[in-house]
């Protein structure tokens, strides 16, 4: 089995090969990367971190982080993406940087249509949803998300906690009680873009969960009006229970939020 190490990288030659991954991986030119090396050259040089996984020799994986406001005790994790099963490790080697720095959170932002992502944040790694952006960068021309709104779902991490996965079952993340017969026995509220339950809400008001696609990305790409259509479903769901003080604790396998009123889980 080949060795996977990670380390910061400094050098002009090492900035350049994360410029390229990260060309690879959101399908850009490598003449225009969404990351430029002379960007993050300057982020590191300001104080930031650019963390790289290598398998061998090959680089399997990286992240970029800053700090947050004077004060905050709070890191900006950028960007990160990493070849399956190194994703923890990445963003364990980001939690030792900031923690050793003073930090005690770290907050980043993703798409809330990736099933995949939001559960390796919540489930994984135990970082909870605090706040839905609509078309946060507005449009968008790499080649994952080109044709899209940009919306994000901010997630916060505490990172004086254990420092280790928090996979506990199929909904799982923080210790989430809305498992899935809770929501099977909710009525649902809102029907999604292929004529099946989008959104479903407990009688006692503690929970909302909602559905997002198996794999936004390549419907993005067959269909990108109903990708659409699924991006301004989802997106009345989380905005409606975000005002009234719900945040994202979990996400189920079978691609379902949870998200959670503060009392419900305390």
């Amino acid at each position: 089995m080949t060795p996977v190490s990670i380390r910061t990288v400094h050098d002009v030659t090492g900035l350049s090969a994360v410029a390229d991954h990260f060309s690879d991986v959101w399908q850009t030119p490598r003449s225009t990367p969404p990351y430029p090396a002379e960007v993050l050259h300057s982020l590191v040089h300001a104080g930031g971190a650019v963390h790289a996984a290598y398998d061998g020799v090959r680089l399997a994986g990286a992240s970029v982080a800053v700090f947050g406001q004077p004060a905050s005790r709070e890191a900006y994790s950028l960007v990160a993406a990493a070849d399956q099963g190194l994703g923890v490790r990445v963003k364990q080697a980001q939690r030792a940087w900031a923690v050793e720095l003073g930090a005690r959170t770290m907050r980043w932002t993703f798409d809330p249509l990736v099933g995949r992502n939001a559960r390796f944040n919540f489930v994984k790694l135990g970082a909870v949803g605090t706040e839905y952006l609509v078309d946060f960068y507005g449009p968008m021309a790499d080649g994952v998300n080109d044709g899209d709104e940009s919306d994000r779902l901010t997630v916060v991490w505490d990172l004086t906690g254990p420092g280790q996965p928090y996979d506990t079952g199929d909904t799982g993340g923080t210790g989430d009680p809305g498992d899935t017969v809770d929501r099977e026995a909710a009525p649902g509220t809102h029907t999604a873009p292929d004529g099946g339950p989008l959104a479903r809400r407990d009688l006692g008001d503690r929970y909302v969960w909602c559905r997002v696609p198996d794999d936004i990305v390549a419907l993005r790409a067959a269909d990108p009006q109903l990708a659409l259509r699924w991006r301004r479903a989802v997106r009345e769901v989380f905005t409606k229970a975000f005002a009234e003080g719900f945040t994202a604790t979990g996400m189920s396998r079978d691609g379902w939020y949870t998200l959670t009123r503060p009392e419900a889980a305390s």
